[in-house]
C-alpha cells in the first residue's frame, strides 16, 4: 500500500503546483497515460493474495479518479486565472492582432493555370514528363540525330552519354504518342526545361508549355485557329497574328508566332523595337519522321506542335523585364501579383 500513497502525495503536490496547460498536459500523460507508475504498480498485483488483490484494487481506483478530478480542477483553475488576467488588463483584447500575410500562387504558376484551363476549352489534356531524359526522346525521336546542326541550337546539360537535363518539353509528346498508340488524341506538356543560357532574359532553368494535337484531317488551318483563340484569351481580342515561315526538326512546315503589340496597338514602341509585332512562340505541323518514330503512320495521322516559354508569356503580359526576378522570391516582386 506503501507505493499507492506515496504516488498520491507526490501527484497531489504536482498538479496543486501546476502553473500552465503546458504542463498540465506533461502531468496527465506521466500520472494517467499507459506507462504511468500507477500502471506499473498495477501490473504487480498478480503475485498476491486475492484479498490483497481486492483492497489493493479498491486503493488503485480510487487513486485514479482522484488523478482525473486533480487534472479536471486544475484545468479549471489555470483558465480561471486566465479570465482573471484579461479582466485586468494584462491582455488588452481591444487591441488589433498581428498582421499575417497572405500567401498566394507564384506569377508563373498563375500564368501556367491559366493557360492550361484556356486549352483545356480546346480539349487538351494536361500530361508531364521525366525532366531527366533520354537522347532517344529529347533528340533522335524529334528529327536531332547525332551530328544534327539543329544541336548546336541549344546548349545541353548532359549528365551521362545518352543522359540529358531535357531541353524542352517536346520529350513528353514523343511518350505521350508512345504510352497511347492513338491517332488522335490533344494533349497539353509543362514543365521545367534546361539550357546552358543566362542573362537579363534567359535563364537555365525555365518552362515550357507545348501543345499536341493529332488527328486524321489536321491542317495548317487548325493551327493557327488555335493559336488565335489561346492568344486572344490571353492578350487582347484585338491582337493580330502573324506567322513566319522558319525552321525546327520536329514539325515541317514550321512557323514563328507574332502579335500586333498590344502596347501600341502595332503602331510602334519600345516594348515591339518599334516594328509593332512582339515574337511570341514557335509552331508547325508534325514533321512526319516524328511520327514514324512512335510507330504512327504519316499517310494517315496528321498533327501540329505548339511551343511557348511560360516565362516569357509572363513577362510580356506584365511588364517584366528580368527573367531573374522569378527565382529570387523577393517578396517585393512577388506580392505585385
Amino acid at each position: 500500500m506503501q507505493p499507492l500513497e506515496e504516488l498520491r502525495q507526490t501527484a497531489e503536490s504536482s498538479f496543486a503546483s501546476c502553473a500552465s496547460l503546458e504542463e498540465l498536459d506533461s502531468l496527465k500523460v506521466h500520472y494517467l497515460g499507459k506507462k504511468s507508475p500507477l500502471s506499473e504498480i498495477l501490473k504487480q498485483m498478480g503475485a498476491l493474495s486475492i484479498e490483497e488483490k481486492r483492497e489493493r484494487g479498491a486503493q488503485a481506483n480510487s487513486l485514479r479518479d482522484d488523478l482525473n478530478r486533480w487534472a479536471i480542477e486544475t484545468a479549471g483553475r489555470l483558465d480561471q486565472v486566465r479570465i482573471e488576467r484579461l479582466r485586468d488588463g494584462w491582455i488588452d483584447v481591444t487591441l488589433p492582432g498581428c498582421r499575417v500575410d497572405e500567401g498566394r500562387q507564384h506569377i508563373l504558376s498563375q500564368t501556367a493555370q491559366e493557360i492550361l484551363e484556356i486549352v483545356r476549352e480546346l480539349g487538351f489534356d494536361s500530361v508531364r514528363g521525366p525532366e531527366i531524359e533520354h537522347d532517344f526522346y529529347n533528340f533522335e525521336a524529334l528529327n536531332i540525330p547525332q551530328q544534327h546542326p539543329a544541336r548546336e541550337m541549344q546548349d545541353t546539360f548532359y549528365l551521362t552519354p545518352g543522359v540529358v537535363l531535357r531541353t524542352q518539353t517536346s520529350p513528353v509528346q514523343i511518350r505521350a504518342m508512345l504510352a497511347r498508340k492513338e491517332a488522335s488524341m490533344r494533349v497539353a506538356c509543362l514543365g521545367k526545361v534546361f539550357r546552358h543560357d543566362q542573362d537579363s532574359t534567359h535563364s537555365p532553368m525555365f518552362h515550357q508549355i507545348e501543345l499536341l494535337a493529332l488527328d486524321d484531317n489536321i491542317s495548317f488551318a487548325d493551327l493557327k485557329g488555335t493559336l488565335t483563340y489561346l492568344i486572344h484569351k490571353l492578350f487582347s481580342s484585338r491582337s493580330q497574328l502573324r506567322l513566319r515561315p522558319s525552321y525546327f526538326p520536329f514539325t515541317e512546315p514550321s512557323a514563328e508566332v507574332d502579335i500586333s503589340c498590344f502596347a501600341c496597338d502595332g503602331k510602334g514602341c519600345r516594348l515591339c523595337k518599334q516594328s509593332g509585332w512582339i515574337e511570341i512562340l514557335g509552331s508547325g505541323i508534325v514533321h512526319p519522321f516524328v511520327l514514324r518514330a512512335v510507330g504512327l503512320d504519316p499517310e494517315k495521322v496528321r498533327g501540329f506542335a505548339v511551343g511557348m516559354g511560360l516565362e516569357r508569356i509572363a513577362m510580356l503580359r506584365h511588364g517584366i523585364d528580368d527573367i531573374r526576378y522569378f527565382f529570387e522570391n523577393d517578396q517585393r516582386f512577388l506580392s505585385q501579383f
